[in-house]
């Protein structure tokens, strides 16, 4: 098995738990792929890092968006490093960044470079289309 195979084997089992709307299962996925030192450098709400922060993002997400999914479009993998792009689609129906539930539909885009080290994440850096989600909560006006 090549590095590139054993990584996007790793990323692989933390989507798999992402899609399978278990908070339970998504941090211990979290707990077995990344490194315990992870950085993580995405737009994350609150003072969290690392681990904690990759935790606290899907602990919200699940609660706003219960039947949130993850779709990949294209994953590609070179040496330590796997890039993802994927489409993300939820129904708001919890609190969210202060907002109660609207029951909007929403459906943005994301691109993710993980970086891996011993077999594990060690590092992940996200673009997150966090205008095109908030827009269709109706909280920003075009």
């Amino acid at each position: 098995m090549t590095i590139e195979t054993s990584n996007e084997t790793t990323f692989s089992r933390l989507h798999d738990a992402v899609n399978s709307g278990d908070a339970e299962a998504i941090s211990k996925a979290i707990d077995e792929v990344a490194d315990p030192d992870l950085v993580f450098d995405a737009p994350v709400p609150g003072e969290l890092s690392g681990v904690q922060a990759l935790k606290q993002v899907w602990a919200t997400l699940l609660r706003a968006f219960p039947d949130i999914h993850v779709a990949i479009e294209d994953v590609i993998a070179q040496d330590d490093k796997v890039v993802y792009r994927n489409t993300v689609t939820g129904t708001h129906q919890g609190e969210y960044r202060g907002v109660p539930p609207t029951g909007r539909s929403v459906r943005y885009s994301e691109i993710f470079i993980l970086r891996f080290s011993g077999g594990r994440i060690a590092e992940i850096w996200g673009v997150v289309d966090v205008f095109a989600q908030l827009r269709q909560l109706g909280l920003v006006q075009v």
